[in-house]
């Protein structure tokens, strides 16, 4: 089964039964398929990477994780104004009710 992420959003505990029943669920981003949900006990031939913590994850250098991001802006295509950022939320939230 594939859906796209919003409606994974809106269906996750059903999609989390599917999967705990043995159905492999694949969650797509337009389309595109990008992760995929298993029962955690499922063999999959591989180990189950433990999640970094936030302080382990953050860049260990003077200035923390401001100044690694100053030093290593996002690409022009990425960058958004406040305001553009401000209007997406806002169409998200209308997109809710």
């Amino acid at each position: 089964m594939q859906v796209n992420i919003l409606e994974a959003k809106s269906q996750l505990s059903q999609l989390i039964k599917s999967a705990q029943a043995g159905e492999e669920v694949v969650i797509a981003n337009r389309g595109e398929p990008v992760a995929r949900l298993v029962p955690i006990g499922a063999p999959t031939g591989r180990p189950v990477p433990r999640l970094a913590t936030a302080r382990e994850w953050a860049p260990r250098q003077p200035g923390g994780v401001a100044q690694w991001l100053e030093a290593h802006p996002l690409p022009a295509y990425l960058r958004r104004s406040a305001q553009e950022i401000d209007a997406a939320i806002q169409e998200e939230r209308d997109a809710w009710e």
